[in-house]
């Protein structure tokens, strides 16, 4: 009996929230018809994309409520809207997901409505307790009714705001889009660095060697000490030099990955970090099954990243990096208590990790607020 009353006021909360979302949407009539109004006169067509915003937040917190309700996530599938106005105003026409919260919106105007009818079905401020509970017995029967009218609002509302194929279909290709731009950046980014290490480096180092070995083979027959001397500082220099170059091969790809594996490669760096930190591994064994090398060399960067914007800003001497195999992927989380606030726009290396992860569509989450603690969470996909 307690069980049906919990889950009966669970579900008249529901309808109320969104009994009075509907009379919010009858009350956004009005901004339609100035919409309409305003884009047919043409001096008011900066509304249509603005409009088109709202019911995407309005659509947005109706998905968030039903999903609240079910359990299961209603996604969304939208074209961005930005750029020029005329750009703007083509996207919010021809964006499949327009249609969509239009049609949602047309249909809960109906059906929202009837919510208001059902409220009194539920026996308000009745208590669980000594005095009332025979009442509630007497209208356990209604009880029952109210959750499947919840159950039934919340499945006319997943069908009605779920995206169509093709508006799944675009959206997937816009992000397909940004994240190859993304990927297309950062390696350009990335091979400008690796051109600027050798050009200052291993470059320089190399034209100096040949200029000592020049020097020494003239000096040779006249004065054996002096070219011994020199061969001695090219020696040196080649010493210089492969130092260089290996660590320009370790920002391509570390060779610890390929010695170690992941979990070895992680470690390393916990150890060499100046840190305490923990690793922890789920469901991934040395032995086991790895994943592939761009999947391993993405989440060994990340946990670099994580940890060295440990060091560097979070105060915290320690630090937890845990790593675990989902069934599609491999999951990286790197977790500090520190003093938080960690801002992307700041230069902490958080926008090129992000980069780094979409390039294989991969996911970025990241809790920190301010007074701690930061969690990094790395999601990619990969074949076991």
């Amino acid at each position: 009996m307690r069980a049906t009353v919990r889950q009966a006021g669970r579900a008249t909360a529901h309808l109320t929230v969104a009994a009075a979302m509907a009379f919010g949407m009858y009350l956004f009539i009005t901004v339609l018809l100035i919409t309409a109004i305003g884009t047919v006169a043409v001096i008011g067509c900066w509304l249509l994309p603005e409009t088109v915003l709202l019911l995407r937040r309005i659509a947005g917190a109706k998905r968030r409520l039903t999903t609240a309700w079910t359990g299961r996530e209603i996604p969304e599938a939208y074209r961005a809207l930005d750029g020029p106005l005329t750009e703007r105003l083509r996207t919010a026409v021809r964006d499949p997901g327009t249609l969509t919260d239009l049609r949602w919106m047309a249909a809960y105007y109906v059906y929202g409505a009837l919510l208001f009818l059902a409220l009194p079905l539920w026996p308000v401020g009745l208590v669980v307790d000594g005095v009332s509970c025979g009442l509630l017995r007497r209208r356990a029967v209604v009880l029952p009714w109210i959750v499947r009218l919840a159950d039934l609002e919340a499945r006319w509302s997943t069908a009605l705001l779920r995206p169509s194929p093709k508006a799944l279909l675009a959206a997937r290709v816009e992000q397909l889009s940004a994240t190859r731009a993304d990927a297309i950046a950062a390696h350009g980014a990335e091979l400008r660095r690796i051109e600027r290490d050798l050009h200052d480096g291993a470059q320089a180092r190399l034209v100096a060697l040949s200029m000592r070995i020049g020097l020494a083979k003239r000096a040779y027959d006249r004065d054996p000490d002096a070219a011994r001397k020199l061969l001695d500082d090219a020696q040196a220099q080649t010493e210089e030099a492969l130092a260089e170059l290996r660590q320009v091969v370790r920002g391509i790809h570390p060779p610890i990955l390929t010695d170690r594996g992941l979990v070895g490669a992680v470690r390393a760096l916990a150890a060499g970090s100046g840190l305490r930190v923990a690793v922890d591994v789920v469901e991934l064994e040395d032995d086991g099954p790895r994943a592939p090398a761009a999947v391993e060399a993405a989440a060994y960067f990340v946990v670099a990243e994580a940890l060295t914007n440990v060091a560097k800003h979070s105060g915290s001497p320690t630090a937890l990096v845990r790593i675990a195999r989902m069934r599609r992927g491999l999951r990286v989380e790197v977790a500090d208590d520190g003093r938080g606030g960690a801002d992307e726009s700041n230069g902490s290396g958080l926008l090129g990790m992000r980069r780094r992860v979409a390039a294989l569509d991969g996911t970025v989450r990241m809790s920190s607020p301010v007074g701690g603690p930061t969690v990094v969470e790395v999601e990619l996909p990969c074949v076991w």
